[in-house]
């Protein structure tokens, strides 16, 4: 008998290797805004929180350039940031292979949700998911627990009944602010040791691992 019913997917390093395009986009936003070159450190731990999370904590930019920093991210992601990027080796057999044992499945992403559709449609995820949420480009959804709670409540399905599987530590603490059960990936961008400090059903080395723990 299954444990869940439904199964929440994040998008950057869960489903896709997105890093090119955001490296590439957040480079431009902070050239615009006459800031430092960033490091590869800075970048990578830019890649799955929201955006202005990213700016502020990863970066350093005050309150007030932050709103600046993220249109020019968005200028340059909307037109040609979000192509570059290419699917994890797996997600789409997994997704296919849980819908078929009659797993609901939803995209729970802190991407901009017209951003993460492109992207799931790019790819042929779309017609696997029930429901595909991420942020809103009017500042709406912005902690990873608002998107989790609100692809649940798209679903109609309590948090008892889902399972958020993500690649990083924002996406495991989201999960436990909604009360809802974690299971790490590693296949994406969390630095060593980063999934074994949360709380977590799992930890899984690749998908094939993950579908065998769930069917």
């Amino acid at each position: 008998m299954k444990k869940y019913d439904c199964i929440l997917f994040d998008l950057d390093g869960t489903l896709t290797y997105s890093h090119p395009g955001i490296y590439a986009s957040l480079r431009y936003a902070l050239e615009k805004l006459g800031c430092p070159e960033p490091s590869e450190k800075q970048l990578r731990a830019c890649v799955g929180p929201p955006l202005v999370y990213s700016f502020s904590a990863v970066f350093g930019l005050p309150e007030e350039d932050i709103p600046r920093a993220v249109r020019a991210y968005r200028e340059r992601y909307g037109e040609i940031g979000w192509r570059e990027n290419e699917p994890i080796p797996g997600a789409l057999e997994a997704l296919k292979t849980l819908k078929g044992r009659g797993y609901r499945l939803a995209l729970a992403t802190s991407k901009p949700e017209v951003f993460a559709r492109r992207i799931s449609d790019e790819f042929g995820f779309t017609p696997f998911f029930e429901v595909l949420t991420g942020s809103g480009t009017d500042g709406s959804l912005p902690s990873k627990a608002d998107v989790i709670r609100e692809a649940e409540r798209r679903l109609g399905a309590s948090n008892g009944q889902c399972l958020m599987v993500g690649d990083r530590r924002q996406d495991a603490e989201g999960a436990a602010a909604c009360g809802t059960d974690f299971a790490g990936l590693a296949v994406g961008y969390a630095e060593p040791g980063e999934l074994e400090g949360e709380e977590s059903v799992g930890i899984f080395p690749d998908f094939p691992s993950l579908v065998a723990f769930l069917v």
